[in-house]
């Protein structure tokens, strides 16, 4: 079989605007770099487990629960929280109701990026306040539907308390380590902790806290730090026009590792002529489906879905095409097979998308290959095996 295109599995190379892809058939090493643009900085989770920023037009590769790494795509996203880390400002509000006290801050605590940013909260209701109500961090925002993230930690672990946004809550304990909460809400007004002496089983606790973000949108996207103004991080696209003979004309395979943020609307990993008449296509959709199709002159006659999609999990998935024998498999199984003989012209873009579409892969990439043969089923299950 020849690989002719291999794309991370651990081995990764990024510059400015690139990020490099490589062919190395008989030991003859030739790269293949990928076309990649973000008009902004972004961050992500490096190989020792803290959050870093990436400078603008630089590839982010997230090692987060994955020692190997993976290529993070996002869509554009804006944290409309102006200070997501300094809760001295004005902004914030400590606020307290019934026979309670307003919580204490205090700041200079080692936080997930390594500094000395994050703040100690210390909670204290007070005896006999079994109803009472404190409340904290509450910034009053414009009203949109999306998500709301913080990073808290415990003092100890076992710390009891209500993380609000808009008018969603969530009672969680909080155990000695750094972890990422996420609320979702149609009406997203403002972000509060909360310590409630009716919920709790301790009138006080001491919590640590950073990286607040509200951001428009159904899922969260990598935290978008703020000091003083909303932040947008930009759009990522990553694509390539390769020389003659990556793409298989006649025959090929296309074969993806990923793991998708959350429903799309037609995201996914094609090869076309830049436009969706002549292409091979695995995408994502809203309705929690992967999809697969072959186009040929604008005519369809490859195409099909199935219900494996699921946002926390990785799928491998191989799309194999020949005349008269074509076959898809996603995580060690065949879920579709065709004998048209009509194949696809002017194969000649790999877009980390949907044909001509703006609608770019959201999400991780673990592994990404090219065939220009046909893989045989065993090889096809053997490589989709989870």
């Amino acid at each position: 079989m020849a690989n002719t295109l291999k794309f991370g599995n651990g081995q990764w190379a990024t510059g400015n605007g690139t990020a490099l892809a490589y062919n190395d058939e008989n030991s003859n090493f030739k790269p293949l770099p990928f076309d990649f643009t973000r008009a902004s900085s972004g961050t992500v989770v490096n190989q020792s487990g803290l959050i870093e920023t990436v400078g603008s037009g630089i590839p982010r590769i997230d090692f987060q629960g994955n020692t190997k790494g993976a290529l993070l795509l996002e869509p554009s996203r804006t944290n409309v929280i102006t200070y997501s880390e300094d809760y001295s400002q004005s902004a914030w509000i400590k606020n307290s109701t019934g026979t309670g006290t307003n919580p204490t801050l205090d700041f200079g605590y080692t936080s997930p990026d390594g500094s000395l940013n994050a703040t100690k909260i210390i909670f204290n209701i007070g005896a006999g306040s079994s109803a009472a109500d404190l409340s904290l961090l509450k910034t009053a925002i414009t009203t949109i539907d999306g998500v709301a993230t913080i990073y808290l930690k415990g003092d100890t672990g076992g710390e009891d308390i209500s993380f609000l946004a808009g008018n969603t809550r969530e009672n969680i304990i909080l155990t000695n380590s750094w972890k990422r909460y996420t609320l979702s809400n149609a009406s997203l007004f403002q972000l509060t902790l909360r310590l409630r002496g009716d919920q709790s089983t301790n009138n006080s606790c001491t919590i640590y806290v950073w990286g607040a973000q509200i951001e428009e949108g159904s899922y969260p996207t990598s935290y978008i730090p703020t000091s003083g103004s909303a932040v947008t991080r930009v759009a990522e696209t990553n694509r390539q026009t390769p020389p003659s003979g990556v793409i298989g004309q006649t025959e090929g395979t296309m074969f993806v590792d990923c793991k998708v943020n959350a429903q799309g609307t037609y995201t996914g990993f094609s090869l076309n002529d830049n436009t969706t008449n002549n292409e091979v296509i695995i995408r994502f959709t809203t309705q929690d489906r992967i999809e697969y199709y072959l186009r040929s002159g604008g005519s369809q006659p490859i195409g099909g879905g199935t219900t494996l999609f699921d946002t926390d999990k990785r799928v491998k998935i191989a799309f194999a095409y020949k005349s008269g024998d074509s076959s898809v498999y996603i995580n060690g199984a065949q879920v579709t097979t065709s004998t048209t003989t009509t194949m696809p012209v002017n194969l000649s873009i790999i877009k980390f998308a949907r044909g001509n579409s703006t609608a770019d892969f959201s999400g991780k990439t673990n592994d990404f290959k090219l065939y220009n043969t046909r893989l045989s089923n065993s090889e096809l299950a053997a490589l989709t095996q989870v």
